[in-house]
């Protein structure tokens, strides 16, 4: 199995990059995302390899980090999700925007990958949601602060200020993610105030 190439750049497709190895050129398929990052004809480059082996054709799919290629293949343990779908996920997210829409429940932003409805998404966040933390630096206090807010367990300050970020226009995680930074900064008895004035800090920078 290829597990990493390294070569030059020969050319681009709308989907594929081809790698020249020492005069083998590659056919590799990557997310918009990755064929974005990549350098221009001619130059180098490192990508991460995912083999498919099938009777009638070995596909490659290629990525920038090994995270990504973790979450390729988590992705790919959901019901519903095969290799297209993935990448189209990974095309839109990367993996720490990937691990924290799910660790927080925001089916929002998985549902923009090609492909990929309401209910395909519902399943990814409840199939992986336990796993992402160990994927990439997801803030636990945001994990907890988002169920918490979810389940109508957190504090009445932290909903409300929750709530008010929400009402102002910003997504659900969003919000839970400036009020759980705010709440590091306040301390845990801080008012809804104070908290909504640190969020909003949090979310202009």
């Amino acid at each position: 199995m290829i597990g990493k190439l390294r070569g030059v750049i020969d050319s681009y497709g709308e989907d594929f990059v081809v790698v020249d190895v020492q005069g083998v050129g590659y056919v590799v398929h990557c997310s918009a995302r990755t064929l974005q990052q990549l350098p221009s004809t001619g130059e180098a480059a490192t990508l991460s390899i995912e083999t498919h082996v099938r009777e009638d054709m070995i596909r490659l799919y290629g990525f920038r980090s090994d995270q990504e290629r973790e979450w390729f293949r988590l992705l790919q343990t959901v019901q519903g999700v095969g290799a297209k779908v993935a990448l189209g996920i990974l095309s839109v997210l990367d993996p720490g925007q990937l691990a924290t829409a799910i660790a927080t429940g925001n089916k929002g932003a998985i549902s923009r990958g090609p492909g990929v409805g309401p209910k395909l998404a519902a399943r990814i966040v409840a199939e992986l949601k336990d796993r992402a933390p160990a994927f990439a630096g997801v803030d636990p206090a945001l994990i907890r602060l988002s169920d918490a807010v979810e389940d109508r367990k957190a504090p009445q300050p932290v909903a409300d200020a929750v709530s008010a970020l929400v009402n102002l226009g910003y997504a659900q995680a969003q919000a839970s993610a400036a009020i759980a930074a705010a709440l590091r900064q306040a301390g845990e008895a801080a008012e809804a105030k104070t908290l909504i004035r640190l969020g909003l800090r949090e979310l202009a920078r």
